[in-house]
């Protein structure tokens, strides 16, 4: 399987973020842009903690980020592998660039209440 900025189809597209992203196995495969100054904390509201729980494995292609966990900060910047713990948010520090993996089912779970909070931002 491969994927491509031209061929993975998008998932979101809202306030700068674009997300193109394809389930491939157990696995979601995401090639995802953030603009400098997202934080994604608010649409994780109703998880554990308040925190994705899913785990995420990646690289940064452009750009710096910061991982909050509950009891400490990892900072990624272009360049960096990563694993991201369940129990995390995340803040953008600049324009960022990152492919990303997940297990599905973590995923999923996690992209209901994300887009419910998403949805719920839209309206008011």
């Amino acid at each position: 399987m491969r994927g491509s900025k031209q061929d993975l189809p998008v998932s979101v597209d809202m306030g700068g973020v674009l997300i193109r992203e394809a389930e491939w196995g157990d696995l979601n495969a995401a090639l995802e842009s953030f603009p400098a100054g997202v934080d994604s904390t608010p649409i994780f509201r109703g998880l554990p903690e308040d925190r994705c729980q899913c785990p995420h494995w990646g690289y940064v292609l452009k750009g710096r980020l910061r991982v909050q966990y509950k009891d400490h900060e990892d900072t990624l910047a272009a360049g960096d592998a990563y694993y991201m713990t369940p129990g995390h948010t995340t803040i953008f520090d600049e324009d960022t660039e990152l492919v990303e993996f997940s297990p599905k089912g973590e995923y999923q779970k996690t992209l209901e209440v994300a887009s419910r909070n998403v949805a719920s931002m839209q309206q008011g």
